[in-house]
């Protein structure tokens, strides 16, 4: 595939987990990418850390619930390099929750992060893409909610699911400008909130992956420069599982 070089991606969530693993692969790619993320001090951390290898990066600090934070992350990055050419819509939350424990509070709080947050992204970045008839949009949704539930995540679940429903209409919206808009959906990733859950459960999601193994954030990264590519051109509304066999097996193993 073609190299990345000349285009420009913003990463929301860009400064760790899923996010840092898309912002590796994108700037390994040659693409100028801006980290975005609620924390700024990890962010542009993220960012020296890749101008280091020589490579093309900046740090933005957002809160993508907040609408006009996020329209001035597009436009710092239109300053900084006059283009938007990639949105990897990746900033999300996963609190755990039984269905009696979710109140409204957690609930808003979960749909502003993975949904609203997702559309606020879209809706900044897509004057420039139209602009130039030109732009990939990956948002990073889930199996669960959308292939699979898990006990505890069912508001988690909702969201994702949520997402793919703004995907399909949104894609369709911009598909004459030559945009595309399309989802990964991944299954269990290598990340400090996956370490952080208890070991009976870490234990049996491994027993659970044909693989053996959970994915790392660079592998979803690589799935997002496909579909962020050229070549990709003629995919949208679409989505993409990367669960290393979590969906395959018939019946219990």
């Amino acid at each position: 595939m073609r190299s990345l070089e000349g285009r420009v991606a913003i990463v929301t969530g860009g400064a760790g987990g899923i996010g840092a693993g898309i912002a590796e692969v994108l700037t390994r790619e040659q693409a100028r990418v801006a980290i975005a993320d609620v924390d700024a001090i990890a962010a542009e951390r993220l960012a020296e850390e890749l101008r280091g290898k020589g490579r093309e990066a900046m740090a933005i600090a957002v809160d993508i619930v907040d609408r006009d934070a996020v329209d001035e992350m597009a436009a710092a990055v239109l300053d900084r390099w006059g283009q938007i050419d990639i949105l990897a819509a990746n900033a999300g939350i996963y609190p755990q929750a039984s269905v009696e424990e979710i109140e409204d509070d957690l609930l808003d709080r979960i749909m502003d992060l993975n949904l609203k947050g997702a559309l606020h992204s879209i809706q900044a970045c897509l004057p420039a893409m139209r602009r130039r008839r030109y732009g990939r949009v990956v948002l990073t949704s889930s199996i669960t909610g959308n292939h699979v539930g898990a006990a505890g995540f069912a508001s988690y679940g909702a969201s994702k699911a949520a997402m793919l429903g703004l995907m399909r209409g949104a894609a369709l919206e911009v598909v004459g400008d030559r945009i595309t808009i399309n989802a990964i959906l991944p299954g269990n990733v290598r990340t400090s909130g996956f370490e952080a859950l208890e070991q009976s459960y870490r234990e049996q999601i491994l027993r659970a992956i044909p693989m053996g193994r959970l994915a790392e954030p660079e592998d979803l990264g690589w799935a997002v420069r496909y579909l962020a590519s050229e070549e990709a051109g003629y995919i949208t509304g679409q989505t993409l599982v990367l669960d290393g066999g979590q969906l395959l097996p018939e019946g219990a193993s």
